[in-house]
């Protein structure tokens, strides 16, 4: 279980189920103006199942299932579903379901009645629970990653990898939005595309994307022609949007998807490529390598 799969919408998300919880053993309703006889009315909460029977499983049980099964989906490997669906989608459908239930509550409560504190803070639990697990995937701040890059970063089987200055957003690294070459050093210069580390930069000015002698220019394997970087270090990544993953030997069709919000593994660089690993196990080609965070 890796809690760097998490996201701060997940967070949301879990703050919002131990809302719902607090508020079921709440006062359902109020009793109003009642004077002096407010101590001999008993009021229901969500669990007095007699006087309220669907209020517990349609608004709090269906919220807190809905926000276990979205954040349960981050720690499953990608691509797993359960029939047509993922436990993510499940999750956020169940979440919407308990808000629209919320406000029907709300909505067709007797007009005698007064809606207490369990059922005014149920509403906002649930209504968070569903915004944050609905826009979490478009909305950046929500998409970032729950527990921030920093110290370093786990490996497998209980590894740690020491984090390299002068990768993305570390002090002492590339500035003006430059990033530099994975596993170099603050100074050094970027090799040009298919060029050997440690290899005098040549070819002509302006063409910085020039494929080298012997590799093919567009497609995977354009992309993957570059020998490997001896001295690249493995490390996390995240990706700020969804991008595919191509297999090793440059076929066309992806293997796999990458998606915001989740960690991943550099286990070798091929010019501007990335050889990733997902959690599953699975290794492909990374093409599009612009914009990623660095774990």
């Amino acid at each position: 279980m890796n809690i760097r799969s998490l996201t701060r919408g997940d967070g949301a998300v879990i703050g919002a189920a131990v809302l719902l919880f607090i508020a079921s053993f709440l006062d359902y309703f109020s009793a109003g103006d009642c004077g002096s006889y407010c101590d001999k009315i008993d009021l229901p909460n969500a669990w007095d199942a007699e006087k309220l029977p669907l209020v517990l499983p349609t608004i709090f049980l269906a919220g807190i299932f809905g926000a276990a099964l979205l954040v349960g989906g981050r720690f499953l490997p990608e691509g797993r579903k359960f029939g047509a669906v993922s436990l993510p989608q499940a999750g956020a459908t169940l979440m919407v379901f308990s808000l629209w239930s919320a406000v029907w509550g709300m909505a067709t409560a007797p007009d005698e009645a007064e809606m207490g504190a369990g059922a005014i803070l149920g509403l906002i639990a649930a209504l968070i629970g569903a915004a944050a697990a609905l826009i979490s995937p478009a909305v950046p701040a929500l998409a970032a990653p729950l527990v921030p890059a920093g110290g370093a970063a786990p490996g497998p089987y209980g590894g740690q990898y020491p984090q390299q200055g002068g990768g993305y957003g570390y002090p002492g690294g590339p500035q003006g939005g430059q990033p530099g070459p994975y596993g170099a050093q603050p100074g050094q210069a970027q090799p040009q595309y298919g060029q050997q580390p440690g290899q005098p930069q040549g070819g002509q000015p302006g063409q910085p994307g020039q494929p080298g002698p012997g590799q093919s220019a567009g497609g995977p394997q354009g992309a993957t022609g570059g020998a490997p970087d001896p001295n690249f270090q493995p490390f996390w990544f995240a990706v700020p949007m969804a991008r595919p993953l191509f297999p090793e030997d440059g076929s066309p069709q992806p293997i796999a998807e990458l998606a915001p919000g989740t960690w991943y593994l550099a286990v070798e660089q091929r010019g501007q490529a990335l050889i990733a690993q997902t959690q599953d196990g699975r290794r492909g080609v990374l093409q599009d390598t612009s914009n990623i965070q660095r774990g």
